[in-house]
């Protein structure tokens, strides 16, 4: 202190320290040429050793001609005695801080009203190439009740000062809490996306009372940034707009891509009551079923008074060298399907059964669904590695989409035909008509297995077109539906249905039916219903677990042995809160490099009251 006094004696008289960060200390100092209180900023020692006066001073220039109605200017900046300083206006007014502190929690209505005039002053600076990378409750002043940013720049300047340099001595910059994931991971190329994800984060704190991300240390914190999403607002306040809501979780999406563009993009939307973005919190898998990992990809449209939403699993089945499940830390990223054509759920008229909307590639880059286009459906692809959706030419009406095992074709029904449509753009094929059919699965010999309901058999039906050529012993009064070949082509997984319902095997050399029980394949004839495993969409996945979908929309895993059809475990759940159609049809897919899509909401045959 008396150091730093006597190096700034001659322009300015320091009465009291305000505080300190993560970058500067604070302190309340009387401009002695202009007469006037000013907020003085001391860089940290370690920070001013790295970067040096001349860079800093340099950079901070381009800070120095930021002039707009919500950001608090910058008087002046120097260096003295080593000491690196900038100087800004001293407000007798309080911080954003001190209102959290006393109030905990804001009123709608000035929250909204802070956060446009905090996106205001990020939009000017957005648009004059300066990203703040600092913005949270500290730099957020008050003054006659309008808002100012403080600091604008100040960590870019000493970002860009300071180099690798910076990097290497393990200094951070930014505040954990409200850090970007990009940010969090020293990504140094950031853009306007960044602080939309850090006001993101404080609009959240001021309406819920804390930050998304809570930890006992730095590391945790960004641990959670990176992997987890934060609870929706009216969890904790159900009065808060569902649009406010929306616009908060749309800002805190883990991908950039996946953000608002630019913070007037983000206030219109916090401003805006019609503004939607489904949103569903899923449950961690428990200790059992950590082989099975997904990273959630949110995103959606309303469709006849529900929100439907997609879910995305990003995993590493496999460790690489051997078969062993690899257990790595869940993650979790976002993405919004166009409004244009939004997910549609698709029924079977009389029967009622429900059909899933859902396929992707087996390489997992290529993610098809079923979408809503006025008063009929049609198939959009979506390419993962590049975040684009395409309508698929002449899918009108198309429902239960499954891809070819080499994924340059698209399977479909329309009605009762069967259709296929390549994935690079063409025409459909007609292959064959399918009598009242429940799904189909695509073999490794060049033939499709459908399922049929009328005469409740399989059929095989060449992937060129052609007759249904049945499967001997699958006609009869056992009902199968949506058919899913196992690895080795020797069986096909569903549910099976007479007396009771539960998961089956049937051999596709034979089409004899066995049931799946904990005890092992049981014989139709002789089966104990009260030990088969009831279920629906069975599919099995490359860490030795078959993923079958039970009540309540409730995705379960247990392990399982392909070639003896022998359950080796108890099942667990692996996710919850899945959208599930008629007789139990839960939308999701899973593919063989570990992806799996799945869309969250609430069963279809659950009303509400409107």
């Amino acid at each position: 202190m008396e150091r730093l006094t006597a190096a700034l004696a001659d322009r300015y008289k320091i009465e009291r320290e305000l505080g300190q960060g993560g970058m500067a200390k604070v302190y309340l100092a009387e401009d002695l040429k202009h007469h006037r209180k000013v907020a003085l900023k001391v860089l940290r020692p370690e920070l001013a050793a790295v970067i040096g006066a001349e860079r800093f001073l340099q950079e901070i220039e381009v800070t120095a001609n930021l002039q707009h109605p919500n950001i608090l200017p910058l008087y002046d900046s120097g260096e003295a005695d080593t000491f690196l300083y900038y100087v800004m206006p001293y407000l007798e007014g309080e911080s954003l801080r001190d209102r959290l502190k006393r109030e905990h929690q804001l009123p709608v209505e000035e929250t909204v009203e802070t956060a446009r005039a905090v996106a205001a002053a990020l939009q000017y600076a957005h648009q004059h190439g300066v990203v703040h990378r600092d913005i949270k409750p500290e730099n957020i002043l008050f003054q006659s009740g309008q808002a100012l940013v403080a600091d604008f720049g100040i960590a870019l300047a000493v970002s860009q000062a300071g180099g690798i340099r910076l990097t290497e001595t393990g200094l951070s910059l930014g505040t954990p809490h409200y850090m970007s994931p990009e940010q969090a991971t020293g990504d140094r190329q950031l853009d306007a996306r960044s602080d939309v994800y850090s006001l993101g984060a404080v609009v959240y704190e001021m309406l819920v009372g804390e930050p998304p991300h809570l930890g006992n240390s730095v590391q945790a914190i960004v641990a959670k940034i990176l992997s987890e999403p934060p609870a929706p607002v009216r969890r904790v306040r159900s009065l808060v707009p569902t649009n406010v809501d929306a616009a908060i979780q749309k800002a805190l999406t883990k991908s950039p891509a996946d953000r608002f563009k630019s913070a007037a993009e983000f206030a219109a939307a916090l401003a805006n009551p019609s503004f939607t973005l489904a949103t569903f919190t899923g449950a961690t898998a428990t200790p059992d079923a950590r082989g099975i990992r997904r990273a959630r990809l949110l995103g959606a449209a309303a469709m006849v008074g529900w929100s439907a939403a997609l879910g995305l699993a990003l995993a590493l089945w496999l460790a690489r060298g051997n078969h062993q499940p690899a257990i790595l830390p869940m993650l979790r990223t976002t993405i919004e399907l166009p409004d244009s054509a939004p997910l549609a759920f698709v029924g079977s008229g009389t029967l009622g059964v429900g059909r899933v909307s859902l396929a992707t590639s087996p390489d997992g880059k290529i993610l098809v669904y079923t979408a809503k286009r006025g008063a009929s459906t049609k198939l959009y692809l979506h390419r993962l590695d590049e975040l684009s959706t395409t309508p698929l030419t002449g899918t009108e009406g198309a429902y239960s989409p499954f891809f070819s095992p080499d994924g340059g074709w698209i399977g479909f029904f329309v009605g009762i035909e069967l259709k296929k449509v390549p994935v690079n753009g063409g025409p459909p094929t007609h292959l064959a008509d399918v009598p009242e059919p429940t799904g189909a699965s695509w073999g490794t010999d060049g033939r499709i297995l459908v399922a049929a309901r009328e005469g409740n058999q399989f059929a095989w039906v060449p992937a060129s077109g052609g007759d249904l050529e049945p499967l001997p012993n699958s006609s009869g009064f056992v009902y199968r539906d949506a058919p899913y070949i196992m690895p080795g082509a020797d069986y096909a997984v569903s549910r099976a249905a007479y007396e009771a319902s539960g998961l089956s095997a049937t051999s596709l050399k034979t089409g004899v039916l066995r049931y799946l029980t904990q005890d092992g394949p049981v014989a139709q004839d002789s089966v104990d219903f009260a030990r088969m495993i009831g279920g629906n969409n069975p599919r099995y996945v490359p860490t030795g677990h078959l993923l079958y979908s039970s009540g309540n929309g409730i995705l379960m895993a247990m392990r399982f042995d392909p070639a003896r059809l022998q359950v080796l475990g108890s099942p667990v759940e692996a996710q919850s809160g899945m959208r599930m159609e008629s007789e139990g049809a839960a939308q999701y897919t899973v593919t063989g490099d570990g992806t799996l899509i799945y869309a969250p909401g609430s069963p279809a045959w659950l009303g509400r009251l409107v």
